[in-house]
């Protein structure tokens, strides 16, 4: 047993393992994303933010929440990606000040693009896994991410 799990019962030992491991991932497919975005004028945290309003233009704020990022860092990869062309700032019919961020048919082609490309990747990196297996990791993830949001005051 290693020191940082020495007063661990033996699920929180094996969760800082998961935890630590986690990290460690993340690193990677924040590496991975920005090699299959490079070439697109995108990054791992524009492809987040571009992803986040496929399907329609949301406020910065709403952006955020969805993704668990902050106001601030999501508003200055959208300024990034509007300097770009890959997003515009447009009229929020809802409130006068919060602008609703969308994408450009420019930024609606690279995410197509990129979106094919992580098809190909996850299909590639999913072999052999099995289904239950991945599916369970999922649950996993899922249960602890609901358990930290439900502790937030």
């Amino acid at each position: 047993m290693s020191d940082y799990t020495k007063n661990h019962s033996p699920e929180g030992a094996v969760l800082t393992a998961l935890i630590l491991e986690t990290f460690r991932l993340n690193g990677r497919l924040l590496a991975v994303g920005d090699d299959l975005t490079n070439d697109l004028g995108l990054t791992s945290a524009r492809w987040q933010v571009v992803g986040a309003i496929e399907k329609e233009p949301l406020p910065v704020a709403q952006i955020a929440r969805n993704m668990g990022l902050t106001r601030q860092a999501v508003q200055r990869v959208a300024n990034v990606l509007a300097d770009k062309g890959l997003v515009e700032f447009a009229e929020n019919p809802n409130h006068r000040r919060a602008q609703l961020v969308r994408l450009t048919s420019k930024g609606r082609t690279a995410l197509e693009k990129v979106s094919q490309r992580q098809v190909e990747w996850s299909n590639h990196h999913a072999e052999g896994l099995g289904t239950e297996k991945i599916e369970e990791a999922l649950m996993v993830l899922r249960t602890l991410r609901q358990r930290l949001e439900s502790d937030k005051p």
